[in-house]
């Protein structure tokens, strides 16, 4: 079992392994920062509303170093519920975890889930190394399909289990982008595509809050019967602005969340 992580040894675990999933982040890294650090806004996971594995789970690794739970959201469409946590150390990234709310999907899909979940060792949740562990189980391309038919955030969560989904650039902190429609540009000029679901900019000055956020990389994703190539991991960028006390906003805008979920669409 590995030793326990500090903030800083999680937040570099994860990126080591979110650059295997999504290649092309190492190479907008490059196109942004010109060789300064890029500082990260948030990174965000994905789980099921199961005890083993539910947000709360998820959220302790976070809490053990100091996080406080912050905003709550609601996902109606999508069947998701989400919590945002913040460190008392403003440089530290934010972090975002939602989940499958599994009593509104199908019994079928109930079932796929809970069959996953079981295949975990006990405690599975509580190691160190958990949110960026993968999948710890086998599932068939048939069963990542009809996850798929109902629910590409449970069949995300199939084929890639726990990691980080995406990471986010703070837009605010780039020397060289003013705005957020100037990163797209650049983007685009390197030949990025970007998720347009709701608009490339999701958000508002108005909301306190722009996003925008490329497809997804795709990696091929080995099942127990077949190996296949799949959307996987995206980059998210944010711009914030401040509230009437000159604060910037720290929160998220759920109907803007709503369509960066999208970026990971394999239908």
């Amino acid at each position: 079992m590995s030793k326990a992580h500090t903030v800083t040894s999680l937040f570099d675990a994860l990126w080591r392994d979110y650059q295997q999933q999504c290649p092309s982040a190492t190479a907008i890294h490059r196109l942004l920062g010109g060789g300064a650090a890029i500082i990260n806004d948030h990174v965000a996971f994905r789980t099921f509303n199961l005890p083993e594995v539910g947000l709360e789970k998820l959220a302790a690794h976070f809490l053990a170093l100091g996080y406080e739970p912050k905003g709550e959201y609601r996902f109606e469409q999508k069947k998701l519920a989400a919590r945002h946590f913040e460190h008392p150390d403003p440089t530290a990234p934010k972090v975002f975890i939602s989940e499958l709310l599994l009593e509104e999907c199908s019994a079928e899909l109930k079932a796929t889930v809970e069959a996953m979940v079981a295949q975990l060792s006990a405690g599975a949740a509580e190691q160190p190394d958990f949110l960026y562990s993968g999948a710890q189980w086998r599932v068939s391309e048939a069963q990542y399909r009809a996850l798929l038919a109902e629910s590409e955030y449970a069949a995300w969560l199939a084929a890639f289990g726990y990691r980080a989904n995406h990471f986010t650039v703070n837009v605010n902190e780039l020397a060289d982008y003013p705005t957020l429609a100037s990163v797209n540009q650049a983007l685009k000029d390197a030949g990025f595509a970007l998720n347009v679901s709701g608009g490339e900019i999701k958000g508002s000055p108005e909301v306190l809050l722009e996003q925008s956020s490329t497809l997804a990389d795709k990696v091929a994703v080995s099942f127990s019967d077949a190996e296949v190539v799949i959307p996987s991991c995206f980059y998210e960028f944010a711009l914030r602005y401040p509230k009437p006390d000159g604060e910037l906003y720290t929160g998220f805008v759920a109907a803007s969340a709503d369509k960066i979920f999208e970026s990971t669409d394999a239908r």
